[in-house]
């Protein structure tokens, strides 16, 4: 019965439709209008320097935290901006990663060039993009041109159709490949991936085993840190790679894997 609810409530967001966000709305109505009574009431008793405009109601905000400090974005975002503005590498380029959070996160203290797939239709201070298809060879200029190198929950979405890219079952290999490619021998890669038991959640995402990464890895990277973001949102920095942590996906079904890895001489 969960699974059944868990099916048809992702096809209802991505028709638009969101139960869960219907239903705090409707507990947010009665307060609303309450409110706007109490509001007009105080105005007819005192000076009218602002008059009504057109509704705006926000339901929900009431039942919310003040802010989430919890989840995949938030933690990888400040985490790996923070090891970058430590490590103060001469060019950093991040692919794909989120640009009104990790992206921004560093644009406020230094210059970063962005790869990504989609257009930016807008031009951003200290950032510099570049649009391309990282599952097809990238120019020999591109070669070895960072020392510093991210692509934060983007590396499992590649092949998969859901941003326009072309369907490609071993696309997050050949952007592993162009990630390698990219970066100078000894030059640092910060990449992140959901990590769980894994599979194909089409056309979402892929969910990788953390052995399985491990193996990606062997011969080309050594693995500097390894952090994660567990089931419930919270972080857990430097986590050691214990056999039985790797096979179990540190208890997690949809986890964070956030590894810094050095590139190794080849």
């Amino acid at each position: 019965m969960k699974k059944l609810a868990k099916f048809i409530y992702k096809w209802s967001v991505s028709f638009g439709v969101d139960p869960l966000k219907m239903q705090r709305a409707f507990r947010g109505l009665f307060e609303y209008f309450r409110d706007l009574r109490t509001l007009k009431a105080q105005r007819s008793l005192g000076v009218s320097d602002f008059p009504f405009g057109s509704s705006y109601p926000c339901l929900e905000d009431r039942f919310e935290q003040s802010c989430i400090a919890k989840g995949h974005y938030f933690h990888q975002d400040l985490l790996v901006a923070r090891r970058i503005h430590q490590s103060n590498p001469m060019i950093h380029i991040d692919v794909g990663s989120r640009i009104d959070g990790f992206v921004a996160h560093v644009a406020a203290f230094r210059e970063i060039k962005v790869i990504d797939i989609r257009p930016i239709l807008n031009s951003i201070p200290k950032v510099e993009f570049m649009q391309a298809n990282m599952m097809v060879p990238i120019s020999k200029n591109l070669i070895g041109c960072c020392d510093s190198l991210s692509c934060l929950h983007a590396l499992e979405h590649f092949g998969l159709g859901r941003y326009g890219d072309p369907v490609d079952y071993d696309g997050y290999v050949l952007g592993l490949d162009n990630l390698y490619r990219l970066l100078k021998k000894g030059g640092t890669l910060y990449l992140s991936v959901p990590i769980g038991n894994q599979r194909i959640e089409f056309n979402a995402h892929r969910i990788f085993s953390v052995k399985y990464l491990m193996e990606l890895f062997k011969g080309k990277y050594l693995i500097e840190h390894f952090s994660y973001v567990d089931d419930n949102g919270d972080l857990h920095e430097n986590a050691p790679l214990s056999e039985t942590s790797v096979n179990d996906n540190f208890g997690c079904e949809y986890g964070c894997g956030i590894f810094e890895l050095t590139k190794l001489s080849s």
